[in-house]
């Protein structure tokens, strides 16, 4: 397994991380050039600067989108009347297999309180939220100190060093939803209502919380700005081997031998992440399948391990990059077994607003523990297939059906036989509904 230097110039994320993983500080963060960014954007660039410069590096949204954030926020308003404003950090991190912002937030949480000073100094915000996945007490604990630091410091609170520019933070913490992930069932539970997305338009950035104009971005994301800032968008671009800009958090869980998560540049080879990092699978087993970047991704296999870990090439290879934390599967994982478990959490985790999502989800986890049991029966398979374009993009109110399916239809494409392995040969009663046997084939939608 390599042995990874963390430098500045190389590790813009990660360099300050202790070795004995406790938590930085203002004082030690500081002294590591903490803040400087901060100060550099405050002190001599026009808000509009940083906008363009965070756009010319080309930071994409690290929470599994992967959209330009200079471009988010170039949509806010330019209305200076509409001077009450709010940046709120996406930090509801419940994606299964996936724990990168858990690592920044509990060890490097003055980050993201400096990402987010300069973010919010950019779209002229006067108040953020992070609102965190409520099981992470800790992150939680370490950040309202980061921030009660920062803001003895003035580097929070009114008139942060001197400016005239005036930014609260507060941490508000989730009720368990994974559907908070999406921004504007995430607006929705900070104002205290059910967690349901909303119709777009509008759009967060011209109504958002409280109807004002809001920007709503993802831990690592604005965990990036200050380094964008303090080194320049050429460097930026310069520390990747993609034409996505700059280092992300990867990492491979799983039976692998060590599991993990680690800064590398845009362009690292999933199977460079696999051997060298994670070291490979444990004694005894064999690789089988992966998942890109946390569980509602495509499953790919051995044959893609070969690829870059970039949008592109992940999306055209028939997955997505996602967070980028892959998912190992060994051959002793019968893909039927998880991707029930996976289906399984995403219908119990559906806010139950529209039909498709609602009906769909728990349909297509009865249909996989039949088959599980050697019960399926002919047609279950092209049932299953169906469900999958019925719950595909477009066809509900957010993307937490599409995602939902993609492990699905992939694991039917690539490891039919599996699937075919738990279907009986003759009808017998184990789907009807209400004395009829579904069958969506000849259902119009």
């Amino acid at each position: 397994m390599k042995n990874i230097i963390l430098t500045p110039e190389t590790h813009p994320l990660t360099w300050r991380l202790r070795d004995d993983k406790q938590p930085v500080w203002l004082d030690e963060y500081q002294s590591k050039n903490g803040y400087a960014g901060a100060r550099k954007a405050l002190a001599g660039m026009a808000p509009d600067e940083i906008v363009n410069a965070v756009k010319d590096a080309g930071l994409k949204g690290r929470g599994g989108a992967g959209f330009s954030t200079g471009l988010k926020w170039s949509l806010m308003p330019k209305d200076e009347s509409m001077n009450i404003r709010y940046l709120l950090c996406n930090a509801d991190e419940m994606e299964p297999g996936t724990y990168k912002d858990r690592l920044l937030m509990e060890q490097l949480p003055h980050l993201l309180v400096e990402g987010m000073l300069i973010s919010a100094f950019a779209l002229k915000a006067y108040r953020g939220y992070i609102f965190l996945r409520g099981e992470y007490i800790e992150a939680a604990a370490n950040l309202r100190r980061a921030i009660a630091e920062a803001t003895e410091a003035g580097l929070l609170g009114k008139n942060i060093l001197g400016t005239g520019f005036d930014f609260e933070l507060f941490v508000h913490t989730g009720a368990g939803r994974y559907i908070c992930g999406e921004e504007t069932a995430l607006i929705n539970s900070l104002e205290g209502r059910r967690a349901n997305p909303r119709s777009k338009p509008p759009f967060p950035a011209s109504s958002g919380v409280w109807g004002k104009p809001t920007c709503v971005n993802n831990v690592e994301t604005l965990c990036n700005v200050p380094a964008i800032l303090e080194n320049g968008v050429e460097w930026y671009q310069n520390i990747s081997k993609s034409k996505d800009a700059g280092t992300k958090l990867m990492g491979f869980s799983g039976r692998v031998k060590n599991p993990g998560v680690w800064e590398l540049p845009f362009g690292t080879t999933a199977r460079e992440i696999l051997e060298d990092y994670a070291g490979g699978m444990r004694d005894g087993l064999k690789f089988k399948a992966w998942q890109p970047g946390g569980a509602g991704t495509d499953f790919l296999t051995e044959a893609h391990l070969d690829l870059p870990m970039e949008f592109e090439s992940i999306g055209k290879a028939g997955s997505r990059l996602g967070t980028a934390l892959a998912m190992a599967v060994d051959h002793e994982i019968n893909m039927v077994s998880l991707v029930r478990n996976l289906e399984e959490f995403f219908a119990r985790e559906s806010c139950g607003w529209c039909t498709p999502c609602r009906d769909g989800l728990p349909w297509s986890v009865k249909i996989l523990r039949a088959i599980e049991r050697g019960e399926g029966q002919p047609g279950d398979i092209e049932t299953l297939e169906q469900l999958c374009r019925f719950l595909g993009p477009g066809k509900t109110f957010c993307a937490h059906a599409p995602g939902a399916v993609e492990p699905l239809q992939s694991a039917i494409k690539y490891f039919r036989d599996e699937f075919e392995a738990g279907i009986r040969q003759q009808f017998s009663n184990t789907h009807l509904i209400d004395g009829i046997q579904p069958n969506l084939l000849k259902t119009r939608w």
